[in-house]
């Protein structure tokens, strides 16, 4: 197990005792990330648990909660809104600040990421903002009570339906909701913006993102969620978005790798492209590359249905969406060796907590084919010197190491 789900609860600005979960990786944590989940939703939604626990995985503590009035938080939703929501952000930050670590990402989903936005000026602890699914407005979501409108404006309340459940809204909620202004805080933030969205979101349109991804000033990225839906209702799309998050992340926190140049997440370009036909097919057992219409050397990646960007710096003619090929094929080993090291250290039972391998290339006449890959491995957790010995003998019998060492043959033929 990588972690633990710790059950919690703090209090809000007005008292009200808002329950939480928070999610511990094994370990001292990289960072403490706060979560705030989607209109009318909970902490509990599919998206929130798998982006959370897959967070969790890569080292990250996560706590995610209910608003005012939601699962199982005290209070009544009815008397809530867009500003109260911002506030229950700042009190989860003071709880984390006071009983654990302030924290460094905040991540806010559909209208959860506007609140994020705005929340984020408040906590100066924060490195990061990630937004997945947001609106450029708030008052976005009187789309989904529009039918209710007229009544809420001339009786003061309404109960309208939303997936399935009844609230009460009043017309202090829609009041609030105009006052805000999305852009305004994104282009104010000055801190790096991961912005987040499914191209084909039936509930929040991509064009959206478009608006929050401009009005943000640099450095600022934006990934495409490419099938997924509105509420990450897949498991494999919450968990993509969670990897892709934690690698954007680990640029901005302190004890962040040198990765030399490597980027996993695609910064200041819209990459929506690769949701459409310049997008690598999804080519399951094996990797498919293909070039990005209006790219000089970028090419849209599918590893095993996994989507990434490849390209060459701009000293080579590229633009540097994304790492080049033979940086892919150190962080290979890197990775091949760490999963080996922990997939070694669970069949022997060793109490291993976190590997963390860095391979660095040596010097080479030819900058792009090194004849020399440094690879360092560093471990912590209750092991001695004779494990550690090992450990590393291990990490050099990971495939990728073989593949590198002992030579494998490439057939290529013309379709």
């Amino acid at each position: 197990m990588d972690g633990e789900t710790r059950k919690t609860e703090f209090k809000s600005v007005s008292g009200e005792k808002l329950a939480a979960a928070l999610e511990l990786p094994r370990g001292r944590p990289r960072a403490y990330a706060l979560f705030a989940h989607c209109f009318t939703c909970s902490k509990d939604i599919k998206a929130a648990r798998e982006i959370a626990r897959a967070l969790r995985a890569n080292g990250f503590a996560v706590l995610r909660f209910d608003f005012t009035g939601l699962g199982g938080s005290e209070g009544d939703f009815a008397n809530t809104n867009f500003s109260s929501n911002v506030d229950d952000l700042i009190s989860a930050a003071d709880f984390l600040r006071d009983e654990f670590e302030a924290p460094a990402i905040l991540i806010g989903h559909s209208l959860g990421g506007a609140a994020a936005i705005e929340a984020a000026a408040r906590i100066p602890e924060i490195k990061g903002v990630v937004v997945i699914g947001a609106p450029a407005k708030a008052d976005h979501v009187v789309l989904q009570i529009r039918e209710k409108h007229e009544e809420i404006r001339r009786q003061g309340f309404a109960r309208v339906s939303l997936a399935g459940r009844p609230f009460t809204i009043k017309s202090q909620f829609l009041d609030d909701l105009s006052g805000q202004n999305v852009l305004n805080a994104a282009a104010a933030l000055k801190k790096p913006l991961l912005v987040m969205h499914a191209p084909h979101d039936q509930t929040v349109g991509i064009d959206n993102a478009t608006k929050i991804f401009a009005a943000a000033k640099h450095p600022k990225s934006f990934i495409s969620l490419d099938t997924a839906d509105h509420l990450l209702s897949k498991a494999e799309d919450a968990r993509y978005a969670a990897s892709v998050l934690a690698a954007w992340a680990g640029r901005y926190l302190d004890d962040a790798p040198d990765l030399a140049g490597g980027d996993l997440a695609v910064s200041a370009r819209d990459v929506s492209a690769l949701a459409g036909s310049d997008r690598a097919p999804d080519f399951i057992d094996g990797a498919a590359a293909q070039s990005i219409d209006g790219e000089p050397l970028a090419v849209a990646l599918s590893v095993d249905g996994y989507q990434m960007v490849s390209d060459s710096g701009k000293e080579d003619g590229g633009n540097g969406l994304g790492p080049n090929p033979t940086r892919i094929a150190e962080a290979a080993l890197a990775a091949c060796a760490a999963i080996t090291v922990r997939m070694y250290a669970r069949r022997k039972k060793w109490d291993l907590r976190s590997v963390d391998v860095r391979v660095k290339r040596g010097r080479s006449e030819d900058s792009h084919v090194p004849h020399l890959l440094e690879k360092e491995l560093r471990v912590s957790g209750d092991v001695d010197a004779a494990q550690r010995a090992r450990l590393l003998e291990i990490a050099d019998k990971c495939p990728v190491h073989r593949m590198l060492t002992e030579g494998v043959e490439v057939q290529s033929r013309l379709a």
